[in-house]
């Protein structure tokens, strides 16, 4: 029977998945991968040996009728991304929108999601949180930064290396220097780090030893 499969990779340890997860990609009848490179490393882990073909941010409008049509024709289907769960600040949204008008049935596996256990090892309170993604590059960055700045809740971002510093000065700026601030990187992995303090201690602490890896940070209240 045609099903749309959302199925959680691991953040970083090919450990970190479910049983049913891997059941799932041994029975779909296609893969959809972000990079069908690093869902290859993932499926050739597991002995994994099934059609894999791209579905990403530069293609997903494309390929969407396409897909839809294999899947009303009996086809099953796992979305897979670089890692975590499709759809967070990831390709998956369109398909699964598209796949609920024509009345293709969804399903959304658990698994790794890499802001859930950033916060919940940033020792910030997390009873009430907002999660942000990425910030716009530009258009809108400094009327959502304003916006953020008097919120109450905890609030939890992801940024790339390259950006990191920039962006911590930013909320220094924005939110002052003093709010608590934990930066999480490279979750699961070997040199899986939990920079905490203040915004303006952990800026400073970037800014002299540079920054790699996969990055969540997460930033106190106001």
């Amino acid at each position: 029977m045609s099903r749309l499969y959302i199925v959680p990779s691991p953040i970083g340890n090919l450990a970190d998945i479910t049983y049913r997860a891997v059941k799932v990609l041994e029975e779909t009848d296609l893969v959809l991968a972000e990079d069908t490179r690093t869902s290859g490393v993932l499926l050739k882990h597991y002995n994994i040996n099934k059609p894999v073909t791209p579905y990403h941010q530069h293609n997903e409008h494309k390929v969407l009728q396409h897909l839809v049509q294999q899947l009303q024709a009996g086809k099953t289907m796992a979305l897979l991304t670089d890692a975590g769960t499709p759809g967070v600040s990831d390709p998956g949204f369109l398909l699964v929108r598209e796949c609920i008008r024509a009345g293709i049935p969804v399903e959304c596996l658990p698994g790794a999601t890499a802001f859930v256990p950033a916060l919940v090892v940033s020792g910030i309170p997390m009873n009430r949180f907002t999660f942000e993604g990425f910030l716009p590059p530009k258009k809108g960055r400094h009327t959502l930064l304003t916006q953020l700045a008097q919120d109450e809740r905890t609030i939890v971002f992801y940024e790339s290396p390259q950006r990191l510093v920039k962006t911590l000065e930013e909320l220094v700026q924005y939110f002052g220097p003093s709010r608590p601030c934990c930066v999480c990187r490279e979750l699961t992995k070997l040199f899986e780090e939990h920079a905490r303090g203040t915004l303006q201690e952990v800026a400073d602490h970037f800014r002299e030893k540079g920054v790699k890896g996969e990055i969540v940070v997460i930033v106190g209240g106001a």
